[in-house]
């Protein structure tokens, strides 16, 4: 007889406490040793996931507290990896739903919730960092209350059990004044309020994929719950389509269970088991993997669309292949097409002269990620600025839209208002949100989104919070202005010299040092005016009698305004790329030639 068995999901907003909680859920439950070193946010185990602090993969676990089994996910909290949340939500029966006691309900609270709800899971609301100074926790759980009763949810999913906890020292209590405990309380509530699967063990092994990974040795290794029946190791599976076309035969050379953070081997898994399966070299997220009998698949969610594209060429400066090993098409073929293979929210094309390739996702962070994660790989990379996928219907253009929603400092909400308006977003909805603060939301096309997100930091000093999500595609907006200023372009190839980088500073702000390697046609600061300006940064001091190079030591630069990757990616303009190599990134306009760009400038023109 097997162990009792839970499948829940753990959904937040981004920064709400997912990952810490499930950390300490590992703790309590006797996962970790005492004694036993583990990294804090145990879950969040790649390199970006650590520094960045979001969850970019959703990961599965498993803790045993008294004799149940609790098979845990823990899902990305940000919308642009939305993807990997709404497959993961068919491998469970229910989910904690985890509110900040500040922030409350947020828009990506909004669409993963939406999301459960509609699948008909039962949430347990936890009301987490409840020892927060300015927590709200009532005002915080009408919000959540009023965001069910938006979402269509029904009597039983309205009658949600509350526990107040803080995951980050490990207490949780149905008494909101509680400071002090164990998670004893969540595990309880997960047990008594989370139904069994509930699913045919008796009949035949159906399989639904929802994550997919490969492993050096093992190949293909897809991640889904077992819908009925039972697998052993090596026995006959078959995967087939959405449209029951069967894709492939083979055998389950591996079945890996969840135990803690590791993928153990087992010889056999059941109907309501979270599994991973090896043995297949075809079949995909969505596939029914399933006993060769079998012929009709299992529904699987559909995906939302991308709404982003950028252009991935290959790395043609006069610096091109410095840096970096990996700086062929093919290479960059092949790295590209591994990652839509196991990354189904992106979508990439060949270019028709093969040196470039489209790549279209679900928003900024999700390609920037995607684009830091290959630099660090050794790729060199030259990046398009970002454009967003249009739709016809009925004769008329449809352009992607987004809720936008800002909590703002009282001072910074006019300025913030202004901006957006500019960039075509009309206001929906303005209210104070306590500690002089404001809540602004905007429905907004994602085109005029594009690189605003540091101007935004800029003009509420760095403590504005700015939160996107996916809303519809809607009328075209018509134009947007861009970046006002120009840019200051190098005429020269050389090593820039402080002396002429001195000369330049009343120009406009710079982007480059003294002794950057520069290239004719690299973009090194910001012009003043609207204009693009070609400069010298080479020019060295005439010496003579009366002049002598020892007062060059005395030359002080300003700190010059150095970009993330996303920074510079916003900030580029049609005709301009961003040059990503492993150590450096570096802004150029698309023809280095100033000829070039004149006679494109002109065509354009016409």
């Amino acid at each position: 007889m097997s162990a009792p068995l839970r499948n829940v999901a753990i959904i937040a907003h981004v920064d709400h406490g997912k990952t810490t909680l499930v950390d300490q859920l590992f703790r309590q439950s006797g996962t970790f040793r005492e004694n036993q070193r583990v990294e804090e946010r145990a879950m969040d185990s790649g390199d970006l996931e650590k520094e960045r602090g979001i969850t970019i993969l959703a990961k599965c676990t498993s803790v045993e507290w008294n004799d149940t089994r609790i098979n845990i996910v823990d899902t990305p909290g940000h919308a642009d990896f939305g993807a990997e949340v709404e497959r993961i939500l068919s491998m469970v029966d229910g989910v904690i739903l985890l509110v900040d006691s500040a922030e409350g309900a947020m828009p990506q609270t909004k669409f993963v919730t939406g999301k459960a709800l509609s699948l008909g899971l039962k949430p347990i609301v936890v009301v987490n960092k409840i020892d927060r100074p300015d927590g709200r926790h009532s005002e915080v759980l009408d919000e959540v209350f009023d965001l069910f009763v938006s979402l269509d949810a029904n009597d039983e999913q309205l009658d949600f059990p509350v526990l107040y906890a803080s995951g980050r020292d490990g207490y949780a209590s149905e008494d909101p004044d509680a400071r002090e405990g164990t998670l004893e309380p969540l595990f309880q509530k997960i047990v008594d309020h989370v139904s069994e699967p509930g699913l045919d063990k008796s009949g035949k092994f159906t399989f639904l994929a929802t994550l997919l990974d490969r492993d050096p040795f093992m190949g293909r290794i897809l991640t889904g719950r077992v819908q009925s029946g039972s697998l052993k190791v090596n026995d006959p599976i078959h995967a087939i389509d959405a449209d029951g076309n069967v894709i492939e035969t083979g055998r389950a050379t591996k079945v890996l269970a969840f135990r803690g953070l590791e993928r153990v081997p087992v010889d056999s898994a059941e109907a309501g088991d979270i599994i991973a399966l090896a043995g297949l070299e075809k079949a995909t997220v969505a596939n029914t993997i399933a006993d060769p009998a079998v012929r009709e698949p299992i529904a699987a969610q559909p995906i939302d669309p991308p709404t982003l594209a950028m252009r991935f060429a290959v790395n043609d400066s006069p610096l091109a292949g410095r840096e970096g090993d990996k700086v062929t098409s093919r290479m960059i073929r092949d790295r590209l097409m591994r990652e839509a293979e196991t990354n189904v929210a992106i979508r990439v094309t060949e270019s028709d002269d093969k040196d470039s390739f489209e790549v279209a996702g679900r928003g900024e962070l999700q390609l920037g990620v995607l684009i830091e994660t290959m630099r660090r790989e050794g790729f060199e990379l030259g990046i398009s600025r970002p454009r967003v996928i249009y739709r016809e219907e009925d004769g008329q253009r449809l352009e992607p839209y987004e809720t936008v929603v800002i909590d703002v400092d009282d001072e910074h909400s006019g300025t913030v208002v202004e901006k957006m308006q500019r960039r075509k977003a009309d206001l929906t909805e303005m209210r104070p949100s306590g500690q002089g603060k404001t809540r602004i939301t905007f429905s907004a096309p994602s085109r005029g989104l594009i690189g605003y997100h540091g101007e935004f930091l800029s003009d509420t000093r760095g403590t504005g919070i700015m939160n996107r999500l996916f809303e519809k595609y809607g009328p075209y907006k018509g134009r947007i202005e861009g970046r006002i200023n120009g840019v200051l372009i190098s005429m020269e190839t050389g090593d820039a010299v402080a002396y002429a980088l001195n000369a330049l500073e009343e120009r406009g702000e710079l982007f480059i040092g003294s002794g950057v390697k520069l290239y004719e046609g690299m973009i090194i600061g910001e012009n003043a005016k609207p204009d693009d300006l070609e400069v010298n940064p080479l020019k060295s001091k005439q010496l003579t009698n009366f002049r002598s190079s020892g007062k060059d030591d005395a030359i002080r630069l300003t700190p010059p305004r150095q970009m993330t990757l996303e920074q510079a990616i916003a900030y580029i303009d049609d005709d301009e790329m961003v040059e990503v190599t492993p150590q450096n990134i570096r802004l150029r306009k698309a023809l280095l030639d100033p000829h070039e760009r004149k006679k494109a400038k002109r065509k354009a023109a016409a």
